[in-house]
């Protein structure tokens, strides 16, 4: 029998809009959305970068990651400063640490749940799967 690649396609996106829906929704319970925590996660592991980066980091385009950014930047949960030419660098705050930290605890507990139906035998060969089909996605 041959793999639907269509249901496949849409079976990958129900699973990410399940993932990003419950994640977003646990989320706000500390007051933030998937896509700031998202933001801080890139900040974190990319001190200092600038914003086209931390854009391509998260999938967005320059100018909404930029108006991400100021609403974090006025919440306190980062700093931008000054780089080389026109390049404005990001970093995180203390608060902007304490609010990846407890969105890392909230987002173990989700993602426990929304991966229970999986035992570790599926898990590891769903992973494997999708790193081969990302390996060589280059982000645009």
């Amino acid at each position: 029998m041959t793999t639907n690649l269509e249901v496949l396609g849409l079976m990958i996106k129900r699973a990410q809009y399940r993932n990003h829906r419950t994640m977003d929704a646990a989320l706000q319970d500390i007051g933030i959305s998937l896509v700031q925590w998202d933001a801080l996660r890139a900040i974190e592991r990319m001190p200092h970068a600038s914003g086209h980066d931390l854009a391509v980091a998260t999938f967005q385009s320059d100018q909404s990651f930029g108006t991400l950014a100021n609403r974090l930047l006025a919440r306190s949960l980062i700093t931008r400063s000054a780089g080389r030419g026109r390049r404005l660098e990001h970093a995180l705050t203390e608060a902007g640490r304490a609010a990846l930290e407890e969105g890392h605890e909230v987002a173990s507990g989700v993602l426990d749940e929304l991966f229970a139906p999986l035992d570790e035998g599926r898990r590891a060969v769903l992973l494997e799967a999708l790193r081969i089909l990302t390996a060589d996605a280059q982000p645009s």
